[in-house]
């Protein structure tokens, strides 16, 4: 049985998860059951918790996006660094130390402003969005449960893990759709942020099955999941546009450059400095 905590909206927000349902036409839940609750609202977890007395907790739930952490600093500090402590105490209120393995959704973005290369579990961290500093308190006070209360308590320090559940305003979804779109004959031309950043893509299916194999250890410990393989913005979009026969060259430097089809000759890129990031990683 899972169960699911999922936020009071006006509008439906179970999108991604509809095809769990025993009968996704009338939401009629099998062995997914949600309730809902916040984050931010210590009693509710605590309620939910005690009534569902869970043995494996995994701690998804954030305000995920970094370039949008900037904007909202204060509610990513809120949910991302003080939501994982109101978990945490929960289980201690619930009495249920010695029962649950609890796994926290860290991140490759506490790495931020890298130390060395590559990086590992002992790398130390230097964050670089609000995203990142609030993830770093949720990482300690992961520890500290482990280390006081002999809580079975793991970070699972994750680089980017993508697929089509990904939000529509991520950047690997945004390239995905809108190449698509263009396909299709609906959308001309998208606008990006730093083609030169660079990341770690893996896909979700992969590092969700590590994560569980985290809470299958004889002892909690600390992993950092990555494919070792790093890739541009820029080559992202060469191998979308490639994908549906389009050849794509640059011109221009900066915020003047544009990817054009080599075959057409239109425009289908353009660089927008609103999606660059106050600091990168």
């Amino acid at each position: 049985q899972v169960h699911g905590i999922v936020r009071r909206s006006s509008s439906f927000n179970t999108g991604r998860i509809e095809h769990l349902y025993k009968n996704p036409q009338a939401h009629i839940e099998g062995n997914m059951k949600l309730h809902y609750g916040d984050l931010t609202d210590s009693t509710c977890l605590v309620k939910i918790i005690n009534e569902v007395k869970p043995t494996e907790i995994y701690n998804l739930g954030a305000q995920s996006h970094v370039k949008i952490s900037f904007d909202l600093a204060e509610y990513t500090a809120d949910v991302d660094g003080i939501g994982t402590l109101r978990l945490l105490d929960a289980i201690k209120t619930c009495g249920l130390i010695n029962s649950v393995k609890f796994y926290q959704a860290s991140t490759s973005e506490l790495f931020g402003k890298v130390q060395e290369i590559p990086q590992k579990e002992t790398t130390p961290f230097y964050p670089r969005s609000p995203y990142g500093a609030a993830k770093l308190y949720a990482y300690w006070i992961v520890v500290n449960f482990r280390e006081a209360y002999k809580l079975f308590a793991v970070n699972g320090i994750l680089f980017n893990h993508e697929s089509p559940r990904r939000g529509a305003n991520f950047v690997t979804r945004k390239i995905s759709r809108s190449v698509a779109k263009i396909h299709l004959g609906q959308l001309d031309c998208f606008s990006l942020g730093n083609l030169d950043a660079k990341r770690d893509w893996g896909h979700a299916r992969d590092y969700v099955e590590a994560m569980w194999l985290m809470l299958q250890t004889d002892e909690p410990e600390d992993f950092v999941i990555a494919t070792g393989e790093v890739h541009s913005v820029r080559e992202f979009v060469e191998k979308s546009f490639k994908h549906i026969g389009k050849t794509i060259v640059w011109e221009g430097k900066n915020e003047n450059e544009v990817g054009r089809c080599k075959e057409t000759g239109k425009i289908h890129v353009t660089v927008n400095h609103k999606y660059y990031r106050p600091t990168e990683v």
